[in-house]
C-alpha cells in the first residue's frame, strides 16, 4: 500500500493523514428494536487536531473555534455519529461531517469592512438624545406642591 492509501484530500492543499482518525464503535441511544441493546452501531470517531500536521496553524485555530465543546482538553476533535442504524452509515456520516468541518475551517474569514453611519441616521440619533436629555430636565425641574 502506498502512503496515498492512507490519507484524505479535503482542499487541495489539505490532505489529512488517516493515522490522525481513531474510530470506537458504541451502542446507540435512541429506537433499534431488538438489536439496540446488542450492537454497536453509534461512531465516536476522534481527529487529532493538535497532532495532525495537515493542518496549517490559522486553520487549525479555525477548526478548534467551529468544534466549540467537541474538542477536548488534550487535543482530540470528538464527533459522535447515531443518526442511522447501520456502522458503516454513521461512519460515513461521522467522517462527512468531519471534513464539513475542516472545509469550512479552511475558507479564511472575509476581512471586515468598516462602514461609517449616514448622516441623517447620525442625526436621527442625536435628535433622540436630545429629547431624551429634555425629558430627564423637565423631570427635576418640577416643582413638588
Amino acid at each position: 500500500m502506498s502512503d496515498r492509501d492512507h490519507s484524505i484530500r479535503i482542499t487541495p492543499t489539505i490532505v489529512v493523514d488517516e493515522t490522525d482518525i481513531e474510530e470506537a464503535f458504541v451502542r446507540a441511544p435512541g429506537p433499534g428494536g431488538q438489536n439496540v441493546n446488542k450492537v454497536a452501531t453509534a461512531v465516536q470517531l476522534r481527529f487529532a487536531l493538535e497532532r495532525s500536521r495537515a493542518l496549517p496553524d490559522d486553520v487549525r485555530a479555525r477548526l478548534r473555534h467551529l468544534a466549540g465543546r467537541r474538542v477536548t482538553g488534550d487535543g482530540w476533535l470528538v464527533i459522535v455519529a447515531h443518526r442511522y442504524r447501520t456502522q458503516a452509515r454513521n461512519r460515513e456520516d461521522a467522517r462527512a461531517r468531519l471534513l464539513d468541518l475542516i472545509r469550512r475551517a479552511a475558507q479564511p474569514p472575509k476581512p471586515r469592512r468598516p462602514t461609517r453611519p449616514t448622516r441623517a441616521s447620525h442625526e436621527r440619533r442625536l435628535k433622540g438624545k436630545r429629547a431624551r436629555g429634555q425629558i430627564k430636565r423637565a423631570r427635576s425641574l418640577r416643582e413638588d406642591a
